[in-house]
C-alpha cells in the first residue's frame, strides 16, 4: 500500500495543545508555508491571540476544547468540516505534567495526566482515522523522548507516553493490514524549550528543569511537518533515539544514569514561579499561553543534525559526499 500525503500548501491540519510550545511553533511554520490550521486549546483566550498574530485571515480557525473529552474533540472535527470541508492532517500534541516522587503526587493528579496525554490521544486518533478513512492522510502522535527511556519524578508522563507509543503502533499495523491510506506517525522529542514546566503542577522542593541537550520548539515543529507530508513511521529529535536504545538495550545501565545524574539534575534548586501549572481547567491561563519558546536557562539548540539526517537521508547523503570530495579535491592540491 501506498500513501500519497498532499503538499502543505494544500493540506488543511488540526492541532492540539497549539495556545504555546510545540502546537504554537507547528502552527506558525504550517501557515508560513500556507496550510489551512485548526487551532484547539483549552485556553480561548491565548486562541484567539494566537489566530490574530498569525494574520491569515480565513486560512486559521481556533476551537476551544479539553482533549480529555471525546464529545468536545468531536466538535472540532466538525467545524473543521463545516470551515474547511475536513482535514487532511490531524496532530495529538496537547499534553500536561505534573512531577514528583511517585507516592507523592496525589491519585487525582496521576489520573488528570493521564485523562489528557493518553486518553486524549486515543480520542483524536480515532476520531481522526474514521475522518481519513477514505480519502487518505497523516495522523501524526507527538510522544517523547520518555516513550521508552523514563525520568525519574515523572511516573505519570512517562506512562502516558509509554501508552502513546503502544497504542500509535497497534494501530499502524492494523490500518496497513486493512490497507487503509492513513500515514501513521510517532514524533519522540527531547528536552524542549517551551513552557511545559511553567504549566506542569510541581511538588518538588524546587522548580524543575529538563537535562540538556535542549532544543528550540521549531526544531520539532519541522519535523512534525515534514512528516505531514512524507509518510514516516518514528520521528527522534536529538538524541531521543539514543536515549531510547539505552533504555531498551541497556536497562540497568538507564537506571544507573538517571539514578546517578537525571535524579540531581531536574532538581534546579531555583523557585518555581507556577507550583500549580495548568494542570486542570481552573488553572488554565495564570501560567501563561501565547509563547513558543519557554525560559530555559541554558543553551538551546536550533537544529537537530540527527532528525534531519533521518527525515532528509538522501540530501544528507549528497552533503557528505560533496564533503568528502572537496576533502579529497584540497589534498590532491597539497599533493602536487
Amino acid at each position: 500500500m501506498r500513501i500519497s500525503l498532499k503538499p502543505l500548501h494544500e493540506q488543511v491540519i488540526v492541532i492540539t495543545g497549539a495556545s504555546s510550545g510545540i502546537g504554537l511553533a507547528t502552527a506558525r511554520l504550517a501557515v508560513e508555508q500556507g496550510a489551512r490550521v485548526v487551532l484547539v486549546a483549552r485556553n480561548e483566550l491565548a486562541l484567539a491571540d494566537v489566530e490574530r498574530d498569525l494574520n491569515a485571515g480565513d486560512r486559521v480557525l481556533h476551537v476551544m476544547a479539553d482533549v480529555g473529552e471525546r464529545e468536545q474533540l468531536e466538535r472540532v472535527a466538525s467545524q473543521a468540516v463545516e470551515r474547511f470541508g475536513g482535514f487532511d492532517t490531524w496532530i495529538n500534541n496537547a499534553g500536561n505534567s505534573v512531577w514528583g516522587r511517585f507516592d507523592e503526587v496525589s491519585d487525582e493528579d496521576h489520573y488528570q495526566v493521564m485523562q489528557t496525554n493518553f486518553w486524549g490521544t486515543h480520542y483524536g486518533s480515532s476520531i481522526a482515522v474514521k475522518h481519513l478513512r477514505n480519502k487518505g492522510g497523516a495522523l501524526i502522535n507527538i510522544g517523547s523522548v520518555e516513550s521508552a527511556n523514563a525520568l525519574p519524578f515523572h511516573a505519570s508522563y512517562s506512562a502516558s507516553k509509554h501508552a502513546i507509543k503502544a497504542m500509535t503502533d497497534v494501530l499502524r499495523v492494523e490500518l496497513q493490514k486493512s490497507d487503509t491510506p492513513i500515514s501513521v506517525t510517532l514524533v519522540r522529542p527531547s528536552s524542549t524549550d517551551t513552557l511545559f514546566m511553567d504549566h506542569s503542577k510541581n511538588y518538588l522542593p524546587s522548580a524543575p528543569v529538563f537535562p540538556p541537550p535542549v532544543y528550540a520548539p521549531e526544531v520539532v515543529a519541522q519535523a512534525i511537518l515534514h512528516a505531514a507530508e512524507h509518510p514516516q513511521r518514528d520521528v527522534y529529535i536529538g538524541n531521543a533515539k539514543l536515549l531510547s536504545r539505552l533504555a531498551q538495550n541497556a536497562p540497568r545501565l538507564a537506571d544507573w544514569v538517571n539514578r546517578t545524574f537525571v535524579y540531581n539534575a531536574i532538581q534546579s534548586g531555583r523557585q518555581d514561579r507556577h507550583r500549580d501549572g495548568a494542570l486542570y481547567d481552573r488553572d488554565v491561563g495564570r501560567a501563561g499561553d501565547g509563547k513558543a519558546s519557554g525560559n530555559y536557562p541554558g543553551m538551546v539548540l536550533t537544529r537537530s543534525l540527527y532528525t534531519r539526517a533521518s527525515q532528509h537521508p538522501v540530501a544528507t547523503t549528497a552533503a557528505v559526499a560533496m564533503g568528502a570530495i572537496a576533502v579529497f579535491a584540497l589534498l590532491g592540491r597539497r599533493q602536487r
